[in-house]
């Protein structure tokens, strides 16, 4: 009955097995010189290794050094009979073994100069213990070795030294793990030999300065991109290309400040082993004066920014052009500021960012609308027949008239200018047309008469021209047939005959105006006379009488002009305007706006009269304007003399109006003021003063009062006008 044996402790520690296994034989074996075995010894130990590791032998060891490599085990199995106590492993020597010890448990470490068993017997068999990856002492059965007899034990357990099977992954994770020291070795060298240094792989401005001190970065970026600072910067902004200069957008280069950006070299081993295989451009840091780079960015602008084109077709003379559509596009500042300041250094062109505003046509839109109807519309003239005479559209008049928009889909529609048409035919057709004739009032012995209107006959150009675009399309019988149609005049005489127009409702008289006013007076009131201002209507001077200038007969007269006498084309219109607003006045017409003159007027009655004024250009800047709030209609009369102008309103009279005058207050004394050099006119001025006109109106047939109507004027005092240089 075999002996119970006992269970000694072998402790394994991968530092002791691993360099054994894995150095090299031809260097240090056991952490010794190779030099203290000579070559023979050399190649027995190493045949005998290599014609073991595949044996019982071999397996032992595997397992030992693979169920080490993880954490220690205490493992605890039986020495087979006659067997010695110490560990085995052939042809290896270890730095440490830890042996079974005596009868009282303790342990014996063995000193890496002791000769071993090993040593002794690198020939022949060698009793081994085989080492099964077991469980913890302790844990739950598992494939561990079983001491013999015991109730687990495999049936099928060999003798011990039977080599037991090997699992595949060891000796690739062996290999791993020698592999991965390797690799740190490296890591830590390039580390050090690095400290300090570029990063590889890093260029500036298009220098490679990568691995190279910061000191010799430095100077190697002086001596490459010094020469470039001063030359023109290309670049391209969409489709613009043109260059910058760098010296007048401000830019310098910060040495010190461009390879400190490029940073030092990384400790992430991955970036460290991809920087051999990589380029990183990292730019320059750019010190700017901010203004100088701000009108840079202005110039850019200048030169990149523009609003979309649509395509289309324009004319010269008769011969269509056509115009490639072309996208907007604006420089996007701030993008291609930062742009500059890190790549302006660089020897290449910059790209430069852009916002882009498309377009909806293409080019092959503009051609198609170029042969299909650009080109025929001008192919030939187009008569228009009219009422005994014909006009001719010649292709230039169809060109000036003809242009093309962009539809949804991006395509060309043409469209017609019926007032350029009608410009280029209608002259020699105006003869077959009449106009038409409001009915007018007017005065003859004393009293209103309506004349009779006219109907007209006028071209109805919009039906005339409707089929134009079809006939444009033809090269051949291009003719339009111009419709007539009847035009009552806006006044007709029925409308007079019931306007109501029956007796004298206001009138007012000025007098005392110059002959050359007096001219212009006469021209104002031949065009007002015989005016009708229907019911709710509001008339006003400038809108009927248009421009006032020298095309219209009027002439220089005295104007004042910031408080001293001057001279206009139209002066003394307002010498009318006062007489027409107090006809109004007295008429009982809504006032609808006026404007008093600044300095007081002695012919004119205080706080009872008006102004009006035209730009040189004929537009209205102040109006006189009246409401008919009657239910009949109004008729304006003028009569002018020499000395005098009249202005009479007639229709049908409501009211009574009486006006109130109030006492002048608020005395102002008039500055004295220098006069021009020339043509200087002196006057003695007046004072100013503050006065309120009240109107009464009352109904006509009962005298009943119906409103009253308070207005308040200040009038600024008038300077006195020196000449010579006689003023204060």
């Amino acid at each position: 009955m075999p002996q119970d044996h006992q269970w000694p402790e072998s402790h394994i520690d991968n530092t002791d097995v691993l360099p054994a296994v894995t150095g090299k034989l031809d260097g240090t074996v056991d952490g010794r010189s190779a030099g203290t075995i000579d070559g023979n010894a050399q190649d027995s130990v190493r045949d005998n290794v290599d014609g073991r590791l595949d044996g019982n032998v071999g397996g032992d060891l595997d397992e030992a050094v693979s169920g080490s490599l993880d954490e220690q085990h205490t493992v605890r199995r039986p020495l087979p009979e006659g067997a010695t106590d110490q560990l085995r492993i052939p042809n290896v020597v270890t730095d440490r073994h830890v042996l079974p010890g005596a009868t009282d448990g303790t342990a014996s470490t063995s000193h890496e100069d002791a000769p071993t068993e090993t040593h002794a017997r690198l020939g022949g068999p060698e009793p081994t213990e085989q080492f099964h990856p077991g469980p913890f002492p302790g844990g739950p059965a598992g494939n561990g070795p079983v001491p013999p007899g015991e109730p687990n034990a495999p049936a099928d357990a060999g003798e011990p030294g039977e080599p037991a099977a090997r699992p595949r992954w060891r000796r690739p994770a062996l290999i791993g793990a020698a592999a991965f020291g390797v690799l740190a070795l490296l890591y830590g060298v390039d580390l050090l030999v690095s400290q300090g240094s570029v990063p590889r792989g890093v260029t500036v401005a298009g220098v490679d300065v990568g691995g190279m001190s910061k000191a010799s970065a430095e100077r190697e970026l002086r001596d490459q991109l010094e020469p470039r600072l001063s030359q023109p910067v290309p670049f391209r902004a969409g489709d613009v290309e043109d260059t910058l200069d760098p010296g007048q957008a401000g830019l310098k280069l910060d040495w010190a400040g461009t390879v400190e950006q490029a940073g030092d070299q990384p400790l992430n081993p991955f970036t460290r082993l991809f920087s051999f295989f990589t380029m990183r451009e990292v730019g320059v840091v750019t010190a700017a004066e901010p203004n100088q780079l701000r009108n840079a960015m202005d110039d850019l602008h200048a030169k990149v920014d523009r609003e979309p084109v649509e395509g289309t077709i324009r004319f010269e003379g008769a011969t269509p052009i056509p115009v490639d559509p072309e996208q907007g596009q604006q420089l996007d500042a701030e993008g291609a500021t930062q742009v500059v300041l890190a790549h302006w250094a660089s020897d290449e062109r910059l790209e430069l960012p852009v916002t882009v505003t498309p377009v909806r046509t293409t080019p092959e839109a503009v051609r198609a609308a170029l042969e299909d109807f650009a080109k025929p519309a001008v192919s030939a003239p187009v008569v228009v027949k009219g009422e005994g005479k014909d006009g001719t559209l010649e292709p230039a008049e169809i060109a000036a008239g003809l242009s093309f928009e962009v539809d949804e889909h991006g395509a060309l529609v043409p469209k017609i200018n019926q007032d350029k048409i009608v410009e280029g035919v209608g002259p020699e057709l105006a003869s077959t047309e009449k106009e038409g004739k409001d009915a007018q009032i007017v005065f003859e012995g004393g009293r209103p008469t309506v004349q009779p209107s006219e109907d007209g006959n006028k071209i109805k150009w919009d039906t005339t021209l409707a089929p134009m675009m079809e006939v444009l399309k033809r090269t051949d019988n291009r003719e339009l047939v111009a419709q007539y149609e009847k035009k009552p005049a806006d006044i007709t005489t029925e409308e007079a005959n019931q306007l109501g127009i029956n007796e004298v409702i206001g009138e007012f008289t000025t007098g005392g105006f110059a002959p050359d006013s007096g001219v212009n007076i006469r021209v104002v009131a031949q065009k007002v006379n015989g005016a009708i201002v229907k019911p709710s209507e509001t008339f006003s001077l400038n809108g009927f009488t248009g421009p006032r200038g020298t095309a219209q007969g009027y002439v220089e007269a005295g104007v004042i002009k910031d408080g001293a006498p001057g001279r206009e084309v139209g002066g003394g219109i307002s010498q009318f305007a006062t007489t027409l607003y107090n006809a109004a006045y007295f008429a009982g017409m809504k006032d609808a706006g006026h404007k008093e003159h600044s300095y007081y007027i002695s012919r004119y009655p205080a706080a009872r009269e008006a102004t009006v004024f035209q730009s040189h250009s004929g537009a209205s800047v102040i109006d006189l304007k009246f409401t008919n709030d009657s239910q009949t209609g109004v008729a304006i009369q003028t009569i002018w003399t020499p000395s005098s102008i009249t202005v009479k309103l007639w229709g049908t009279k409501r009211y009574t109006v009486e006006s109130v005058t109030g006492e002048r207050h608020n005395f102002t004394d008039p500055p004295t003021k220098q006069g021009p050099p020339t043509n200087c006119h002196p006057s003695n001025g007046a004072p100013g003063f503050t006065v309120t006109d009240t109107r009464i109106i009352k109904d006509v047939n009962t005298g009943r009062e119906i409103r009253r109507e308070n207005r308040t004027v200040r009038y600024n005092p008038q300077p006195k006008i020196v000449c010579g240089g006689d003023g204060e």
